[in-house]
Protein backbone atom coordinates (compact mmCIF):
# COMPACT_ATOMS: atom_id res chain seq x y z
CA UNK A 1 0.00 0.00 0.00
CA UNK A 2 1.59 3.52 -1.22
CA UNK A 3 1.99 5.92 1.58
CA UNK A 4 -0.69 8.77 0.21
CA UNK A 5 -2.91 5.57 0.70
CA UNK A 6 -2.16 4.90 4.68
CA UNK A 7 -1.91 8.87 5.20
CA UNK A 8 -5.30 10.81 5.14
CA UNK A 9 -4.96 13.87 3.60
CA UNK A 10 -4.56 16.62 5.52
CA UNK A 11 -7.49 19.29 4.90
CA UNK A 12 -6.57 23.37 4.51
CA UNK A 13 -8.23 25.56 6.31
CA UNK A 14 -7.70 29.20 5.71
CA UNK A 15 -6.20 31.45 8.26
CA UNK A 16 -8.95 33.88 8.19
CA UNK A 17 -11.48 30.49 8.97
CA UNK A 18 -8.45 29.29 12.16
CA UNK A 19 -9.26 33.40 13.33
CA UNK A 20 -12.96 32.79 13.15
CA UNK A 21 -12.76 28.65 15.10
CA UNK A 22 -10.32 30.91 17.74
CA UNK A 23 -13.08 33.53 18.23
CA UNK A 24 -15.77 31.46 19.24
CA UNK A 25 -14.21 28.52 20.61
CA UNK A 26 -14.93 29.72 24.14
CA UNK A 27 -18.99 29.95 23.24
CA UNK A 28 -19.13 27.00 22.38
CA UNK A 29 -16.89 25.07 24.55
CA UNK A 30 -19.74 23.12 26.83
CA UNK A 31 -21.04 21.68 23.25
CA UNK A 32 -17.33 20.76 22.46
CA UNK A 33 -16.78 19.02 25.45
CA UNK A 34 -20.07 17.44 24.82
CA UNK A 35 -19.28 15.71 21.82
CA UNK A 36 -15.37 14.56 23.02
CA UNK A 37 -17.24 12.91 26.00
CA UNK A 38 -19.28 11.03 23.01
CA UNK A 39 -15.94 10.09 21.76
CA UNK A 40 -14.70 8.76 25.22
CA UNK A 41 -17.91 7.36 26.88
CA UNK A 42 -15.88 6.01 29.35
CA UNK A 43 -13.44 8.38 30.43
CA UNK A 44 -12.68 8.79 33.86
CA UNK A 45 -9.46 7.99 36.43
CA UNK A 46 -7.49 5.21 35.29
CA UNK A 47 -5.90 5.09 38.49
CA UNK A 48 -7.01 1.76 40.30
CA UNK A 49 -8.47 2.55 44.12
CA UNK A 50 -11.08 0.90 46.33
CA UNK A 51 -11.11 3.37 49.36
CA UNK A 52 -10.78 7.46 49.51
CA UNK A 53 -7.09 5.85 51.56
CA UNK A 54 -5.92 4.39 48.47
CA UNK A 55 -6.97 7.12 45.68
CA UNK A 56 -5.69 9.68 46.96
CA UNK A 57 -2.17 7.80 47.76
CA UNK A 58 -2.16 7.04 44.05
CA UNK A 59 -2.78 10.49 42.92
CA UNK A 60 0.50 11.78 45.19
CA UNK A 61 2.20 8.87 43.50
CA UNK A 62 1.26 9.57 40.16
CA UNK A 63 3.09 13.12 40.14
CA UNK A 64 5.57 13.21 36.60
CA UNK A 65 5.01 9.01 36.56
CA UNK A 66 2.24 7.43 34.58
CA UNK A 67 -1.13 6.05 35.95
CA UNK A 68 0.04 2.53 35.06
CA UNK A 69 3.24 2.63 36.75
CA UNK A 70 1.12 3.70 39.83
CA UNK A 71 -1.19 0.91 39.06
CA UNK A 72 1.74 -1.83 39.04
CA UNK A 73 3.15 -1.04 42.22
CA UNK A 74 0.44 0.03 44.85
CA UNK A 75 -1.11 -3.36 44.73
CA UNK A 76 1.98 -5.02 46.93
CA UNK A 77 1.61 -1.19 48.47
CA UNK A 78 -1.98 -1.49 49.47
CA UNK A 79 -1.72 -4.94 50.70
CA UNK A 80 1.06 -4.64 53.28
CA UNK A 81 -0.31 -0.70 54.18
CA UNK A 82 -4.01 -1.24 53.79
CA UNK A 83 -5.30 2.10 55.58
CA UNK A 84 -3.65 5.41 56.98
CA UNK A 85 -3.04 4.04 60.09
CA UNK A 86 -0.68 1.00 58.91
CA UNK A 87 1.48 3.50 56.74
CA UNK A 88 1.58 5.65 59.71
CA UNK A 89 3.21 2.86 61.76
CA UNK A 90 6.55 2.98 59.83
CA UNK A 91 9.49 4.79 58.63
CA UNK A 92 9.25 5.66 54.93
CA UNK A 93 12.97 3.73 54.17
CA UNK A 94 10.32 0.73 55.41
CA UNK A 95 7.97 2.01 51.83
CA UNK A 96 10.32 2.04 49.40
CA UNK A 97 11.06 -0.77 48.41
CA UNK A 98 7.21 -0.47 47.12
CA UNK A 99 7.54 2.57 45.27
CA UNK A 100 11.14 2.13 44.06
CA UNK A 101 9.92 1.29 40.30
CA UNK A 102 8.45 4.87 40.18
CA UNK A 103 10.43 8.71 39.79
CA UNK A 104 11.18 10.33 42.90
CA UNK A 105 10.64 7.10 44.94
CA UNK A 106 12.45 8.32 48.21
CA UNK A 107 10.68 11.92 47.89
CA UNK A 108 7.18 9.84 47.64
CA UNK A 109 7.86 7.54 50.29
CA UNK A 110 8.26 10.35 52.43
CA UNK A 111 5.25 11.93 51.48
CA UNK A 112 2.95 9.72 51.67
CA UNK A 113 3.72 8.18 55.30
CA UNK A 114 4.03 12.05 56.34
CA UNK A 115 0.09 11.72 54.20
CA UNK A 116 -1.02 8.44 56.58
CA UNK A 117 0.66 10.15 59.91
CA UNK A 118 -1.69 14.16 59.29
CA UNK A 119 -4.59 11.93 58.25
CA UNK A 120 -4.31 9.75 61.26
CA UNK A 121 -3.54 12.77 63.56
CA UNK A 122 -6.36 14.84 62.27
CA UNK A 123 -8.34 13.39 60.82
CA UNK A 124 -9.26 10.34 62.34
CA UNK A 125 -7.40 8.00 59.21
CA UNK A 126 -9.78 9.90 57.17
CA UNK A 127 -9.69 11.63 53.68
CA UNK A 128 -11.56 14.90 54.41
CA UNK A 129 -13.68 16.30 51.93
CA UNK A 130 -12.91 20.02 51.54
CA UNK A 131 -10.20 21.59 49.41
CA UNK A 132 -8.96 23.61 53.06
CA UNK A 133 -8.09 20.53 55.08
CA UNK A 134 -6.57 18.55 51.35
CA UNK A 135 -4.11 20.75 50.97
CA UNK A 136 -2.75 21.04 54.84
CA UNK A 137 -2.02 17.57 53.98
CA UNK A 138 1.61 16.28 53.39
CA UNK A 139 2.28 16.27 49.45
CA UNK A 140 -1.34 17.69 48.84
CA UNK A 141 -1.37 20.05 46.08
CA UNK A 142 -4.56 22.03 44.79
CA UNK A 143 -4.35 19.73 41.56
CA UNK A 144 -4.24 16.96 43.83
CA UNK A 145 -7.01 17.70 45.68
CA UNK A 146 -9.57 18.56 43.31
CA UNK A 147 -8.97 15.04 42.10
CA UNK A 148 -10.29 13.82 45.33
CA UNK A 149 -12.90 15.76 45.12
CA UNK A 150 -13.73 15.12 42.18
CA UNK A 151 -13.46 11.38 41.73
CA UNK A 152 -14.69 10.67 44.98
CA UNK A 153 -17.73 13.38 45.67
CA UNK A 154 -18.10 15.17 42.57
CA UNK A 155 -17.34 18.27 44.49
CA UNK A 156 -14.41 19.74 43.43
CA UNK A 157 -13.64 23.46 43.39
CA UNK A 158 -11.72 23.81 40.47
CA UNK A 159 -10.46 22.07 36.95
CA UNK A 160 -8.11 19.42 37.40
CA UNK A 161 -4.67 20.92 34.81
CA UNK A 162 -2.15 18.55 34.00
CA UNK A 163 0.08 18.18 30.72
CA UNK A 164 -2.84 17.03 28.38
CA UNK A 165 -5.68 19.80 29.67
CA UNK A 166 -2.66 22.47 29.29
CA UNK A 167 -2.20 21.20 25.86
CA UNK A 168 -6.03 20.80 24.73
CA UNK A 169 -7.37 23.78 26.55
CA UNK A 170 -4.46 25.73 24.25
CA UNK A 171 -5.45 23.78 20.77
CA UNK A 172 -9.13 24.25 21.06
CA UNK A 173 -9.07 27.99 22.00
CA UNK A 174 -10.30 27.52 25.55
CA UNK A 175 -7.67 29.56 26.64
CA UNK A 176 -4.62 31.64 25.70
CA UNK A 177 -2.10 30.86 28.71
CA UNK A 178 0.44 28.31 29.01
CA UNK A 179 0.52 28.12 33.26
CA UNK A 180 -1.96 25.64 34.92
CA UNK A 181 -2.71 28.38 37.68
CA UNK A 182 -4.25 30.95 35.14
CA UNK A 183 -5.64 27.91 32.59
CA UNK A 184 -8.10 26.95 35.38
CA UNK A 185 -10.44 30.10 35.83
CA UNK A 186 -10.42 30.26 32.17
CA UNK A 187 -11.90 27.29 31.82
CA UNK A 188 -14.04 27.48 35.11
CA UNK A 189 -15.27 30.30 33.46
CA UNK A 190 -16.48 28.97 30.44
CA UNK A 191 -17.36 25.17 31.60
CA UNK A 192 -20.60 24.53 33.71
CA UNK A 193 -19.55 23.56 37.18
CA UNK A 194 -21.07 20.37 37.21
CA UNK A 195 -18.50 19.45 34.49
CA UNK A 196 -15.79 20.32 35.96
CA UNK A 197 -14.64 16.75 37.35
CA UNK A 198 -15.75 15.10 33.81
CA UNK A 199 -13.84 17.64 31.70
CA UNK A 200 -10.59 16.91 33.32
CA UNK A 201 -10.89 12.95 32.65
CA UNK A 202 -12.69 13.89 29.02
CA UNK A 203 -9.53 16.10 28.05
CA UNK A 204 -7.28 13.46 29.40
CA UNK A 205 -8.62 10.60 27.69
CA UNK A 206 -8.47 12.45 24.33
CA UNK A 207 -4.97 14.07 25.20
CA UNK A 208 -3.82 10.20 25.81
CA UNK A 209 -5.69 8.93 22.55
CA UNK A 210 -6.07 11.17 19.84
CA UNK A 211 -4.72 14.83 20.51
CA UNK A 212 -1.01 13.60 21.25
CA UNK A 213 1.93 16.09 21.99
CA UNK A 214 3.34 15.10 18.41
CA UNK A 215 1.91 13.69 15.75
CA UNK A 216 -1.83 14.53 16.75
CA UNK A 217 -4.25 12.41 15.16
CA UNK A 218 -6.50 15.03 13.84
CA UNK A 219 -8.03 12.74 11.40
CA UNK A 220 -9.34 10.80 14.44
CA UNK A 221 -10.65 13.67 16.20
CA UNK A 222 -14.51 14.38 16.54
CA UNK A 223 -14.21 18.25 16.97
CA UNK A 224 -11.75 18.93 14.20
CA UNK A 225 -14.61 20.94 12.49
CA UNK A 226 -14.12 23.68 15.27
CA UNK A 227 -10.81 23.49 16.12
CA UNK A 228 -8.79 26.31 15.67
CA UNK A 229 -5.42 24.40 16.01
CA UNK A 230 -7.10 21.26 13.47
CA UNK A 231 -4.45 19.76 11.12
CA UNK A 232 -1.99 22.19 12.95
CA UNK A 233 -2.07 21.49 16.03
CA UNK A 234 1.61 19.72 16.63
CA UNK A 235 2.93 23.17 17.79
CA UNK A 236 0.63 24.48 19.82
CA UNK A 237 0.17 23.32 23.61
CA UNK A 238 3.58 21.77 23.31
CA UNK A 239 5.86 22.71 26.38
CA UNK A 240 8.79 24.66 25.24
CA UNK A 241 12.48 24.46 26.32
CA UNK A 242 13.66 26.06 29.04
CA UNK A 243 15.56 29.57 27.55
CA UNK A 244 19.17 28.21 28.77
CA UNK A 245 18.58 24.62 27.46
CA UNK A 246 17.13 26.68 24.05
CA UNK A 247 19.76 28.91 23.87
CA UNK A 248 22.67 25.89 24.02
CA UNK A 249 21.19 24.00 21.75
CA UNK A 250 20.83 26.59 19.01
CA UNK A 251 24.41 27.71 19.65
CA UNK A 252 25.52 23.74 19.19
CA UNK A 253 23.30 23.77 16.05
CA UNK A 254 24.87 27.25 14.37
CA UNK A 255 28.34 26.01 15.18
CA UNK A 256 28.10 22.70 13.38
CA UNK A 257 27.14 25.17 10.25
CA UNK A 258 29.64 26.80 10.95
CA UNK A 259 32.93 26.44 8.53
CA UNK A 260 36.12 24.63 10.11
CA UNK A 261 38.42 27.37 11.45
CA UNK A 262 41.93 27.31 9.26
CA UNK A 263 44.60 26.26 11.82
CA UNK A 264 47.34 28.92 11.85
CA UNK A 265 49.71 26.92 12.77
CA UNK A 266 50.94 25.24 9.66
CA UNK A 267 50.46 28.65 8.00
CA UNK A 268 53.60 29.93 10.33
CA UNK A 269 55.76 27.08 9.47
CA UNK A 270 55.39 27.34 5.99
CA UNK A 271 56.17 30.83 6.04
CA UNK A 272 59.30 29.96 8.04
CA UNK A 273 60.35 27.09 5.42
CA UNK A 274 59.98 30.19 2.58
CA UNK A 275 62.18 32.25 4.69
CA UNK A 276 64.78 29.55 4.46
Amino acid sequence: MSESAATPEMPRIERAERRERLKRAPSIAPKTLARLAEQHPNAKTELAYHSPFELIVSVVLSAQTTDVGVNKATPALFAKFPDAAALAAVEPIEVEPYVATLGFFRMKAKAIVGLARALVEKHGGEVPQTMDALVKLPGVGRKTANVVLGVLWNKPEGVVVDTHVIRLSQRLGWTRHRDAEKIEPDLCAILPRPEWDHAAHVLIFHGRRVCFARKPACHECRVSDVCPAAFEAEHVGRKSLPAVLDKKLKAKKAAKRAPAPVSKRPAKKAAKKKAR
